[in-house]
């Protein structure tokens, strides 16, 4: 089956820099298959942290400002479930394993469904369908395809478990050698007298003339 012309790769854009992180064409590609397989969609869109758009099919809808809706939406679900005593901090291990408890959001309107999934430990699918989608069929293939974009995104996240720190270890400083004993501290120098030498007596003998 051909791709969907409607279906254009999602743009990341880093909100330190602006810069595109490029498109993800494994999450594009489970969007097609996932709107082949429910007819009635009209829209979908993949997020990742912070509504970063990982890949998106939402024709005539702005995906950015759909993200951050999602996002906003979502927190209010979140902070819902928990008042009301349904949410807990631990994921069923079916791949929406979210730290926060988030499994899906429901949300039907005049004109259609905005159904939102969890998509591993931090993305999130969003489907748009018409008002005669099976709603079964749409949780169906919603939940599906979110373990499967989870898995394609936790798979390509970059490990974020900090490498132990190595503390260097400080050379104790060498004692000072160890200092010779200082010379005594010379004294004035003692004059020295000079010694008279000592008078030698001759004794003279006499000779007496005979």
């Amino acid at each position: 089956m051909a791709a969907d012309p409607h279906i254009q790769p999602g743009i990341q854009a880093t909100p330190q820099t602006g810069t595109q992180l490029g498109p993800h064409p494994d999450i594009q590609e489970e969007l097609r298959r996932l709107r082949a397989r429910v007819p009635q969609l009209t829209g979908a869109l993949a997020t990742g942290p912070d509504g970063l758009v990982l890949a998106q099919d939402t024709p005539g809808i702005a995906p950015q400002n759909l993200a951050a809706l999602t996002t906003s939406a979502r927190e209010l679900a979140v902070r819902l479930t928990q008042a009301a005593g349904q949410g807990d901090d631990q994921g069923d291990g079916q791949g929406d394993d979210q730290g926060d408890g988030f499994r899906e959001l429901l949300v039907r309107g005049g004109h259609g469904y905005v159904a939102t999934y969890a998509a591993g430990r931090t993305a999130v699918l969003t489907l748009l369908a018409e008002d005669r989608v099976p709603v079964g069929r749409l949780h169906l293939e919603g939940r599906r395809a979110g373990v499967r974009i989870g898995e394609l995104v936790d798979a390509r996240a970059p490990d974020t478990a900090e490498a132990p720190v190595e503390v260097p270890v400080e050379t104790p400083a060498k004692a000072p050698a160890k200092q010779s004993r200082p010379a005594a501290k010379a004294g004035p120098a003692r004059a020295r007298t000079a010694r008279t030498p000592r008078a030698t007596t001759t004794n003279t003998r006499s000779t007496t003339d005979s």
